[in-house]
């Protein structure tokens, strides 16, 4: 469509842009067809619906999100790794609030988004060859460090450490101590 020179990729990063201004739920091809001021029917000639969209952007979101932690592992190994992807993990959510919403949906392991979030399994696989686990520790090892992440950043967003005295940075740190130490000392 020529005169608001729409493209799947012009669509998507608007989405993206309007899932950080509103949150990710409240992204609809409704609210991105007024953003470039026409119908919805104007749309589906380049996305094929609101799954469509919603994947589209899921798989902009990852591929960020794995591109700025690669950029931070690029020569680390072992704890300084660590730190450094959960810092990036954790600065993206913080920066991109709804691409980071977008890039938790479940996907279909046949969508290139779905090849996206592989990048972040291979990723935390390769931060986890300098403690020297195997499998199946390391797939327990890969969750352990997901679930650490997303979890804290949920929180944090939510509010969840703004009532307390302890300076949420502080926590993080020594979390990720502790998780460095836990994957130093794997249980056998």
């Amino acid at each position: 469509m020529a005169r608001a020179g729409l493209t799947a990729e012009r669509l998507t990063q608007a989405a993206a842009e309007l899932a950080d201004e509103v949150g990710f739920e409240n992204v609809t091809v409704s609210a991105l067809a007024r953003r470039f001021g026409v119908t919805d029917p104007s749309l589906y000639s380049h996305i094929k619906n609101a799954r469509d969209l919603r994947e589209r952007l899921a798989a902009l979101a990852l591929t960020e999100l794995a591109d700025r932690a690669a950029a931070a592992l690029a020569g680390r190994a072992g704890k300084d790794a660590l730190k450094a992807f959960a810092g990036a993990y954790r600065d993206y959510a913080k920066e991109h609030p709804g691409r980071y919403a977008a890039a938790q949906i479940e996907l279909d392991p046949e969508t290139p988004a779905a090849d996206a979030a592989r990048r972040h399994s291979e990723m935390t696989r390769a931060i986890l060859r300098a403690y020297e686990l195997q499998e199946p520790d390391q797939t327990d090892a890969v969750r352990l460090l997901g679930s650490t992440f997303h979890g804290y950043v949920s929180l944090e967003r939510a509010g969840g450490f703004s009532h307390h005295p302890r300076d949420a940075d502080a926590s993080w740190s020594r979390a990720l101590d502790a998780l460095d130490s836990v994957l130093r000392n794997w249980p056998v």
